[in-house]
């Protein structure tokens, strides 16, 4: 199901990815602490590549499988999301 891409803020893609990566490490998502590294979590690759993929099912834009790894915290992924979703956003105009 595709997440519309207009409208996110920082605010909701921090939400979101923090409730996926939650799911994926088995804790609440407000343990996630949007500034704390993924791997001090545990993130492991096989949670990242699907974290990925969850992001590209969802918003509809292509990533690096390395997305996880080059911003390695919720708060520095969302923050790249966003731009990529605004990127898209302005593709299809």
């Amino acid at each position: 199901m595709s997440v519309p891409a207009a409208g996110h803020t920082a605010e909701t893609l921090t939400t979101w990815l923090a409730e996926r990566i939650a799911l994926y490490l088995k804790r609440q998502p407000a343990e996630i602490d949007p500034t704390v590294p993924l791997a001090e979590y545990g993130l492991d690759s096989v949670a990242a590549l699907s974290l990925c993929g969850d992001i590209e099912e969802d918003f509809d834009v292509i990533l690096e499988p390395t997305v996880a790894w080059d911003y390695p915290t919720v708060g520095a992924l969302a923050a790249h999301l966003r731009e990529e979703l605004a990127a898209a956003t302005s593709e299809a105009v």
